[in-house]
């Protein structure tokens, strides 16, 4: 059995080619698409977080409409980019859309990918400290954070308070217990996988990871993989990790799922997502289901994964995507034994 779910960057544009094209829309579609992918039997709904971008980009209130419109599927992200957040206020709005969703997220954080602007997270205030680098500052904030989830009491309480307190130090509230065991960093080298099993972070791998030995993607993902697990037994946590893997999967149905997506290519790509770090890029499997099963039989980093979020093309309308997701359901995931 594997867990499936969706992973949709909200892209929006006004242009009349898209079903998305405001920000209200991307909003709108992620709820109902959570709505639609938990009727179907998808085990989870996941947004990324891009800022200064016709994305989606401030998760905790569309991750609360969406818990408080769903009652079952899996609500996270993947990811939020730790360079832009202040630790205790996202611990105050994480613990709200939990407790809104009754314990269902499952949220992916990490340093982040490059964005649209120069140095984004010093409009938002942030600054790494004097020798250190912004993805420094990126996981000093997660390290805050999920110390923060611990629920333990840190601030002194003012001696004559406007409400009374309870004793002891006081913590942030509300607080979700349970929420500290369902933080996922998206790692994409193999040494900040090892570091997040350290710290007792379930592991999210995208659809691209910094190339670190010119194999094929999920060949290194699967080696990924096995690195955090072995680091999470050393580290000797006493639950079980969660692994997921990003992938572009269309079963190709009818004639409109041919049109759009028959002429993909079945290969990765290698490049340059920042200056001098080479990436290798996930190829998208586009096929008849049969073959389908065969090519993903074959993905080593699936079968090492629990969970495969599929990356939907949000700007083709709710209904589309949900077409997409039901296709994997119905006819790809059964024969490989995830149903």
């Amino acid at each position: 059995m594997k867990k499936i779910g969706f992973l949709s960057f909200g892209h929006w544009s006004p242009s009349p080619q898209s079903g998305t094209r405001s920000g209200a829309d991307a909003l709108l579609q992620s709820i109902d698409l959570a709505v639609a992918a938990e009727e179907l039997g998808a085990d989870g709904a996941y947004y990324r977080v891009h800022h200064f971008a016709r994305q989606l980009a401030s998760p905790f209130p569309l991750l609360a409409a969406a818990g408080a419109k769903t009652r079952r599927i899996e609500l996270g992200t993947a990811v939020i980019d730790m360079r832009y957040e202040n630790p205790l206020y996202m611990a105050e709005d994480a613990g709200a859309a939990d407790l809104i969703a009754g314990g269902r997220l499952q949220l992916g954080i990490s340093r982040g990918s490059p964005e649209q602007v120069i140095d984004g997270w010093r409009h938002f205030g942030y600054v790494p400290e004097e020798g250190k680098s912004d993805a420094d500052m990126a996981r000093r904030h997660s390290e805050i954070f999920l110390d923060l989830l611990r629920g333990e009491g840190f601030a002194q309480p003012n001696p004559r308070p406007m409400f009374p307190n309870p004793p002891g130090l006081l913590r942030l509230e509300p607080f979700s217990a349970g929420l500290r065991d369902r933080i996922w960093w998206g790692a994409a080298t193999d040494a900040t996988a090892v570091w997040a099993a350290k710290l007792g972070m379930n592991l999210q791998s995208s659809t691209l990871k910094f190339d670190e030995s010119g194999e094929p993607l999920h060949v290194q993902q699967a080696k990924q993989i096995r690195a955090y697990r072995a680091a999470w037994k050393e580290a000797g946590h006493a639950r079980e990790p969660r692994v997921s893997v990003s992938r572009s999967i269309f079963a190709l149905v009818n004639d409109m799922d041919r049109a759009y997506f028959g002429g993909s290519e079945g290969e990765d790509h290698f490049g340059y997502i920042e200056p001098e770090k080479r990436a290798v890029f996930g190829r998208t499997y586009a096929d008849e289901p049969d073959k389908l099963v065969d090519q993903l039989k074959a993905d080593e980093a699936i079968a090492e994964a629990d969970t495969l979020l599929l990356t939907v093309p949000n700007q083709l309308g709710v209904d589309y995507n949900a077409h997409v997701i039901e296709s994997i359901l119905k006819h790809v995931a059964p024969a490989l034994g995830w149903r």
